[in-house]
């Protein structure tokens, strides 16, 4: 059986308990795309991770907006590359090879004449904006300072830090 470090199973149980979904949830925790389905399944099946996923379920849920700042985050700010990959690839992609692509940004789908593939994201503005506003900044003015703080690498007062959206605990995992 193998060995998974504690800092990737205190993820791994994390991120499940918020998505249900073995797979996503190695693949977030830091887990290898082409073996986080496997990687999944086996840190589902250690001792330690059922205890702590039971420890977690009893606490507090996640706050839905940390779970809202980390999806508009991802929107606003990870590549699109799978999506382009999707789009651009010359070859018909098989249903193993689309699983494993990340379609986190991808709104609509569509198949159009002459077999091409049409792909349709969500909007980077958009979800910026609403960002923006999550983190208390509701007024115009203030919103295009802070988005040019945050651009330029300036301090920003956001309250959460939307690239860890689970607070780091001392599960024993």
């Amino acid at each position: 059986m193998q060995s998974y470090p504690h800092e990737l199973r205190a993820a791994f149980c994390r991120w499940y308990l918020a998505l249900a979904d073995p797979a996503e949830a190695a693949r977030r925790a830091g887990c290898p795309p082409d073996t986080a389905a496997a990687d999944g399944l086996a840190m589902l099946r250690l001792p330690a991770c059922r205890s702590a996923l039971r420890r977690l379920a009893e606490q507090s849920a996640v706050p839905l907006r940390q779970l809202v700042i980390a999806g508009l985050s991802r929107l606003a700010f990870a590549p699109a590359n799978d999506a382009a990959k999707l789009v651009f690839s010359d070859d018909a992609l098989s249903a193993d090879d689309i699983a494993q692509l990340d379609l986190f940004h991808v709104c609509e789908l569509k198949r159009v004449r002459g077999g091409g593939v049409e792909v349709r994201l969500f909007d980077r503005q958009k979800a910026m904006e609403k960002l923006l506003e999550c983190a208390g900044y509701s007024d115009e003015k203030g919103a295009a300072n802070a988005l040019l703080r945050a651009l330029s690498g300036g301090e920003t007062s956001a309250p959460d830090d939307p690239a860890q959206p689970f607070p780091e605990g001392g599960d024993d995992v």
